[in-house]
């Protein structure tokens, strides 16, 4: 039934979204795990503590959000399967924890942004980017999009949907409220090196196994898609991913830069930080364009939808 569940979330996020009028009332499940991990933060994240002892506090505040997430999911769970029907119920609840629409149209926002200027692209991007934009060119305005859209199809899309197709609620609670706590406390800065180490390994440990699969449904999706290269998405991906900083993030980024064409990665800052030269991701073109974005936003698409298909496929034998 949780395939079932996961593919009938994901249809009703992509027809309705989260509604602007729900988030303005009560807010999002993501803003009530942020409150939560920001509590503990500010609570137990203390300077003047040792590395050892704010790396231990970091692990018993993880610990402490999954029973949260977990426990919370099973109740929600069995309240909603009580009902008639209640499998509806547990899909409409489960899909604000998708972020298929939202990502599409902010990504789609960019292409039209920069088809204006480049200050109108590097505002429209800055939304979904942590990097400094300050300096990029359109090239690197639409870059950024690309990397963010193939990024976040893993991280808001495919992880989710997986964890809720194989756990139920409970698994995609777990996964959403870790990679949310990744996103707070998970950074190499000297605040957070101690306190968010177990935030970033359990992320990773997560989102293993769904950004491969997020790197092979863009495959996929590139053999759909007109000028797409599902052999050149596989290839930049096993060749390219290992090299990226995070053991994961490199995965659908290398897919989706060999199925565009494209060249995506390198140096990039955070900040005004120095910046971080990173991993070069497939071997097509630097230069990038809002057309190039739509390209992706269409691959995005098609992908998009042999997720559905896999889901659905897992949901016809779970019933056989």
């Amino acid at each position: 039934m949780n395939f079932g569940v996961a593919l009938l979330a994901l249809a009703i996020e992509a027809g309705a979204g989260y509604p602007d009028a729900l988030f303005r009332r009560i807010g999002h499940p993501v803003t009530w795990m942020g409150a939560l991990i920001a509590a503990l933060d500010r609570g137990l994240n203390r300077e003047s503590d040792s590395f050892a002892l704010r790396r231990s506090k970091g692990a018993l505040a993880l610990a402490a959000l999954l029973v949260i997430a977990v426990g919370s999911g099973a109740l929600i769970e069995r309240a909603a399967l009580a009902l008639p029907l209640g499998w509806i119920a547990l899909a409409v609840i489960a899909s604000s924890l998708l972020a298929q629409r939202s990502l599409h149209a902010h990504v789609a926002a960019v292409a039209e942004a920069l088809a204006i200027s480049v200050d109108d692209g590097r505002a429209a991007v800055a939304k979904i980017v942590g990097r400094d934009v300050s300096a990029l060119d359109a090239s690197g305005v639409a870059r950024a999009a690309i990397e963010s859209l193939a990024e976040n199809f893993s991280d808001g899309v495919v992880a989710p949907a997986l964890w809720l197709a194989v756990f139920g609620l409970p698994g995609a609670l777990a996964y959403k409220i870790v990679n949310t706590a990744d996103s707070m406390i998970g950074h190499k800065s000297a605040h957070y090196l101690a306190f968010g180490w177990a935030a970033a390994r359990c992320d990773d440990v997560m989102n293993f196994l769904p950004a491969r699969a997020a790197a092979g449904l863009l495959a996929i999706g590139a053999l759909a898609m007109r000028g797409a290269s599902p052999a050149k998405a596989l290839t930049a991906a096993w060749r390219d991913a290992p090299n990226h900083v995070s053991p994961n993030a490199g995965w659908p980024e290398a897919a989706a830069a060999g199925a565009l064409g494209l060249k995506l990665g390198g140096p990039r800052s955070y900040g005004g930080a120095e910046a971080v030269n990173g991993a070069s991701l497939g071997d097509g073109r630097r230069e990038a364009n809002a057309a190039d974005i739509r390209r992706a936003l269409a691959l995005y698409r098609i992908s998009t939808a042999m997720l559905w298909f896999s889901l659905a496929v897992g949901a016809l034998t779970a019933r056989i």
